[in-house]
């Protein structure tokens, strides 16, 4: 399996070199060359396994390079951290089905992938003899997290920026009162948008991504995107288990929109997902792309759910990758004009096609 960036000018890179890339060297997102097609009977040898296993045959379709009992031990050291023994249960209630996602240290469902790329980094840096500096922004999830799956490793520093008095109190203590050395916290006057712009143009600067060996663990990360994509199909299991459905409907609260786009991951390779139903609140730009092709940034509103007060996802660049049909040209020229003008236009056959792939909703405080 290989990777390349959105933008085309980066290809031909390992699962190890993207996972230490981050955020690729042409400013782009990386994505797999291609996407693993599984069969319906492939989905069905997969319902019953125990979580760690389901995580070890989705992630190795993903990361070949990596020896298998090496991938076996790095997942089950990330997944022995969580307080329930399924990691991620499934529970009914009034007719809905809750995958549970606060089993982690930090009781952020982020803690799902970030616990396993934690112990990635430390892996690929041994294997290396390198030192990583992490550099990230956080709303408030990301960040805890983060710094929960990276202390006390050897050979890794943390740097995270939260936006000041815009993160939920108990997100900012699990920060802020962590005393390991490698964790440093950065309070920023702005909001996240601000910050992740400060990411990426620092990232942007190759020299400086070098000399300081900067390491992504924010949804740029593919390895982020790809260890969420695991419990998609763990919760289609689960249902199983309980109904004789064919197809199943996910709804998905969207901030940065890594969490859905693991969600169509999970699609195209062939989960028979019906619906991925995105689900913002008064920041709503991406509910406005799905329901009217508008997408057109707008300030940042503050609500009571401040880890999806964004404007700016960063991940939407991989869905654009997909909707303009795989044309790196397209996405940049995209992602030029979204950068000087602030708005995207999409014809009617690609919105019809955006119809196909979400539906969408958006909430105020009220």
């Amino acid at each position: 399996m290989k990777y390349m960036s959105t933008r085309g000018r980066i290809r031909d890179l390992t699962f190890k070199d993207a996972v230490m890339m981050g955020l690729a060297d042409d400013g782009g997102l990386l994505l797999p060359e291609s996407i693993p097609a599984l069969t319906p009977g492939d989905i069905a040898a997969l319902e019953k396994l125990a979580y760690p296993e389901l995580a070890f045959q989705l992630i190795s379709k993903f990361a070949g390079d990596i020896p298998s009992a090496d991938l076996k031990d790095l997942i089950d050291r990330s997944y022995a951290t969580f307080t329930h023994p399924e990691i991620t249960p499934v529970v009914h209630h009034d007719g809905v089905h809750i995958l549970e996602l606060f089993h982690g240290p930090t009781l952020a469902f982020k803690d799902i992938a970030l616990q396993f790329l934690g112990n990635l980094f430390e892996y690929l840096l041994k294997e290396r003899g390198e030192k990583m500096n992490i550099l990230g922004a956080t709303s408030g999830d990301t960040g805890s997290a983060a710094i929960y799956g990276v202390r006390g490793k050897e050979n890794i520093n943390i740097f995270i920026l939260h936006p000041h008095q815009k993160v939920s109190p108990i997100q900012e203590l699990q920060m802020t009162t962590v005393t390991d050395p490698n964790v440093f916290n950065l309070a920023i006057r702005g909001t996240f948008d601000d910050g992740q712009r400060i990411v990426k143009e620092i990232f942007g600067d190759l020299a400086f991504k070098a000399e300081y060996s900067l390491g992504a663990v924010n949804s740029i990360n593919w390895a982020r995107v790809l260890a969420q994509v695991v419990y998609y199909f763990y919760a289609w299991g689960r249902v199983r288990r309980q109904t004789d459905c064919r197809q199943i409907c996910f709804s998905v609260p969207t901030g940065n929109f890594g969490d859905i786009f693991a969600g169509f991951i999970a699609k195209k390779m062939g989960l028979p997902i019906r619906h991925l139903i995105l689900a913002t609140n008064e920041n709503n730009i991406l509910a406005r792309f799905v329901t009217r092709g508008d997408y057109s940034i707008g300030s940042v509103v503050q609500t009571f759910s401040p880890s999806m007060d964004i404007q700016l996802a960063s991940n939407f660049e991989r869905y654009l990758y997909y909707l303009y049909d795989c044309q790196s040209g397209r996405v940049r020229d995209a992602m030029t004009q979204l950068s000087g003008t602030g708005r995207l236009n999409f014809s009617a056959a690609e919105l019809a096609r955006v119809s196909n792939d979400f539906l969408a909703i958006s909430v105020d405080s009220e």
